[in-house]
């Protein structure tokens, strides 16, 4: 038996990058997973593969930042699968800005998906792992959450709330049976990525480079590495971990420093 097996998951922006690695992953051990995000053609088109490949899954268009799209998401998603077990918040922005160069669309931006997103999916998945006995919830967080970088204000401050909305909901709801956590990863090869470096000019495969060369491990993640961590924070294997904040980072929080190239 496959390790996710009539288990439900629904991965928010779950269209490109870690979230769609992570529902190909779920799919791929048996999971039902409803795919989401704002993206229809490139929804349409990650359920077309998983069901290619004999997956069993749906897609649902929403944005986050609209609290009844959220609670329609549970609802649809119960609805579509007989219940929800499994949550993972992987819908986020990034926006490249100095604090005074952050506009105001850009911080409520930041705010509204990373932050607020995660809250009212966190409140409608909550209200129904409450009915069915318990769950389990995965924040993708980021190491931004842990550590300050120069230029990303807006996202450090969304990320560093998803690590204490981490914490906090795990301590409120364990002991009805839900578990929460979260991965914090590092420097993933996702197209956010590389339109953050794209946003500083110049040849892009050599800036990609040049950011593996300042990571311990010398390279990116790919999204299918921060997938498998959010599926072991989702499987039994992690049942007594409660609260966790995991860096999926290639070494970058061990360093005390620039790492020496």
């Amino acid at each position: 038996m496959r390790r996710f097996e009539e288990k439900t998951v629904l991965v928010t922006g779950s269209t490109t990058g870690i979230g769609e690695a992570t529902v190909r992953e779920f799919a791929a051990e048996g999971a039902q997973v409803m795919i989401t995000g704002r993206n229809a053609e490139r929804g349409k088109k990650v359920l077309a593969d998983i069901k290619a490949q004999g997956g069993n899954a749906d897609f649902l268009q929403a944005d986050i930042k609209d609290s009844s799209a959220c609670d329609k998401l549970v609802e649809e998603t119960v609805k579509r699968f007989g219940r929800l077990d499994i949550l993972v918040n992987n819908a986020g922005v990034l926006y490249t800005a100095t604090v005074p160069d952050t506009t105001d669309e850009q911080w409520y931006d930041t705010m509204s998906v990373n932050v607020a997103g995660l809250f009212f999916m966190s409140r409608a998945a909550i209200r129904q792992m409450r009915k069915q006995g318990g769950g389990i919830i995965v924040n993708v967080a980021s190491e931004s959450g842990l550590n300050g970088e120069p230029a990303l204000g807006a996202y450090c401050a969304s990320k560093g709330a998803v690590v204490q909305l981490t914490k906090c909901m795990a301590l409120d709801h364990v002991r009805e049976n839900i578990r929460v956590n979260a991965v914090c990863p590092g420097e993933t090869h996702t197209q956010m990525i590389a339109d953050w470096l794209a946003s500083q000019g110049g040849d892009l495969d050599k800036l990609i480079r040049d950011l593996a060369k300042g990571l311990p491990i010398n390279r990116l993640a790919e999204p299918r590495e921060v997938a498998r961590c959010v599926m072991f924070l989702a499987s039994d294997d992690a049942s007594y971990c409660v609260g966790t904040n995991m860096s999926c980072d290639g070494g970058n929080a061990a360093t005390g420093g620039p790492y020496p190239l």
